[in-house]
């Protein structure tokens, strides 16, 4: 093969969120001599995303459209253009979730061969929206030829108990996620912290779905038990402001009993910093930010409503959201330290490790092309 194939990933943006982060790192890991990923973004060109120049530095191309309104005409007849300038995208690979059906059917219309429709959620935000989103996942399976899911439970809610689904891991770099003393002392000194701090920690986008107001009042109980024990958040997002008001109300210093950082490329190096991890979610997909944890060797506490399937050590305990907020407190403070250095060899034993499962994604792109010769 003189050129690699070209695979259309379809997202909204490329900014550095867990559906993206999990998209680059399969694109980083992959032959690119073999297989070259494109993006089909839902954004104007003029809005830079976080990986637009590291997409354009490994080879791929980045194409713009509208927003995805499922009721838009002007909308299906600019994707429909899109497929018909762009004939050479013989597989598509749509991770727009429930309104996956909608890009599906316009590229059914216009000949894509191969239409794989990727979940990485196992619900959706409850608004105005909702019962809109939940008819069209109704059609994602008439107009896809594959499906694929995060996970078990996703997959199940999305296409059906009954459905075939793949089930591609969110996979991490494990090499990133080694503990490593040095970076960790290095990393607190820069963040303030002193040896004495215990560290709670948190990665992801500020939403209602992510229970960060839970998040404030766990730490508020804590803190007040014992000042030894801070808080970091990473990431950005439209609660943030709201996140930082409470934090103040409550009477926590910003900036030294709570920390938030905001969007951060060095997550790796941050989770050595932290002591725990802590996700309360009010429902996920498959959560890399858990994966990771474990593999730093991070104690970590998740909601009952976080897929059982990411908990891949015995670093992990799933709490209910019914308990009171004083059981998760107990819970936390009486966690013991961890030997730390152990848990990469199992993230790469329970199949998480992006190296093998990037090649059990070039070989199936390729051989979608394959069978169509």
């Amino acid at each position: 093969m003189d050129e690699p194939i070209r695979i259309l990933q379809v997202v909204t943006h490329m900014n550095r969120g867990g559906l993206e982060t999990m998209v680059m790192n399969y694109y980083r890991k992959i032959d690119r001599s073999r297989v070259q990923f494109d993006f089909l973004t839902h954004r104007p060109e003029s809005e830079k995303k976080d990986y637009d120049e590291e997409i354009k530095s490994l080879g791929g191309k980045i194409y713009h459209i509208q927003e995805l309104n499922p009721f838009s005409l002007r909308y299906r007849a600019s994707l429909k253009t899109f497929f018909e300038e762009h004939p050479e995208y013989r597989v598509i690979h749509v991770h727009q979730d429930c309104l996956s059906s909608v890009i599906l059917k316009v590229a059914k219309e216009c000949g894509v061969k191969t239409r794989i429709a990727h979940c990485h959620s196992s619900n959706q935000d409850i608004n105005i929206k909702y019962p809109i989103k939940l008819y069209y996942k109704r059609f994602i399976a008439t107009y896809a030829t594959d499906l694929m899911s995060c996970g078990k439970k996703s997959g199940e809610w999305m296409f059906g108990k009954s459905s075939k689904f793949t089930i591609l891991p969110n996979a991490i770099d494990t090499g990133l996620f080694v503990y490593s003393e040095g970076i960790r002392n290095s990393v607190r000194t820069n963040l303030g912290f002193n040896k004495s701090d215990i560290v709670i920690g948190h990665v992801g986008r500020f939403s209602k779905v992510k229970n960060h107001s839970f998040m404030i009042d766990l730490f508020k109980l804590i803190h007040g038990n014992n000042e030894n024990y801070k808080m970091v958040f990473v990431g950005d997002g439209i609660l943030m402001r709201e996140t930082i008001n409470k934090a103040e109300q409550l009477g926590l210093k910003v900036n030294e009993d709570i920390i938030f950082l905001g969007l951060r490329s060095d997550v790796p190096e941050l989770m050595q910093a932290m002591d725990i991890f802590l996700l309360p979610s009010k429902y996920e997909g498959m959560p890399m930010s858990i994966v990771e944890a474990q593999s730093t060797g991070l104690r970590c506490f998740i909601s009952d409503k976080v897929p059982y399937d990411c908990v891949l050590t015995n670093l992990v305990t799933q709490l209910s959201l019914k308990l009171s907020i004083e059981r998760w407190a107990d819970e936390i403070m009486k966690s013991c330290i961890v030997d730390r250095n152990q848990y990469q060899s199992a993230i790469i034993e329970a199949g998480y490790d992006i190296t093998k499962n990037a090649k059990f994604l070039e070989n199936y792109y390729l051989s979608k092309y394959e069978s169509e010769e």
